[in-house]
């Protein structure tokens, strides 16, 4: 076996991309928030790159007045939840995700989600996902959410199982850098909208075209997912 699998205790998947189709129109959301700041702010700067839950944030910081700050982070929340649930009803999981988790399961390795998505929505495209994992926890979870590590070490807390023998599965770079900076092993799925290269330089331990092609590097003997 890999030194660098050991004997792992929990596996936690980021959800859109990873476990399921990425179907979110992040520009859309964007739009939306900028739209909303206009209402508050003389001139809206651009997110220059921000993820839109940071870009709102720092736009609401800039506001002098501390209630508008408050009404236009509430305008915004029901603005990305609107977007979340109408791409909800257009995503699936993905062929692979049910096997997966069943594999996992006969390995005696836990799983867990957690995702910057709204609970609703991650509930309208797999409706049993508590049952079927041991740990869920959405945007509306938690108040701290990746890359903020403190998301996957609760995930990890709930499921009894230590960072060093955990590894955070997602498709994007922010992904890895939420699992090294909470002391697990990584892996970079290219299921979602970032190619193999751009995963590749963010480092993972483990590196796959999807999280199918990704349990069977981990348990080769395990059978097809």
């Amino acid at each position: 076996m890999d030194a660098r699998r050991g004997a792992l205790e929990a596996v936690i998947f980021d959800f859109d991309g990873t476990l399921a189709e990425l179907v979110i129109d992040f520009t859309a959301m964007k739009r939306r928030v900028t739209e909303a700041a206009a209402a508050y702010l003389p001139t809206v700067p651009p997110a220059n790159g921000l993820p839109v839950l940071e870009y709102a944030a720092r736009l609401a910081r800039s506001m002098a007045d501390g209630e508008a700050a408050r009404r236009f982070l509430d305008e915004v929340a029901g603005h990305v939840r609107d977007v979340e649930i109408e791409a909800a009803a257009r995503a699936r999981l993905f062929p692979a995700t049910r096997a997966a988790l069943a594999a996992l399961a006969r390995e005696h390795v836990r799983c867990g989600i957690i995702t910057r998505n709204c609970r609703e929505a991650v509930l309208r495209v797999f409706p049993d996902a508590e049952r079927a994992v041991g740990v869920v926890l959405t945007r509306d979870d938690t108040p701290y959410v990746k890359p903020d590590p403190r998301h996957l070490l609760a995930a990890l807390s709930a499921l009894g199982a230590a960072p060093a023998r955990s590894l955070m599965v997602g498709d994007h770079p922010m992904d890895v850098a939420t699992g090294k900076a909470a002391g697990t092993l990584t892996a970079g799925v290219a299921s979602g909208r970032v190619g193999l290269p751009e995963l590749g330089r963010s480092e993972p331990d483990f590196l796959a075209a999807d999280v199918a092609a990704l349990l069977t590097m981990l348990f080769p003997n395990a059978g097809a997912v």
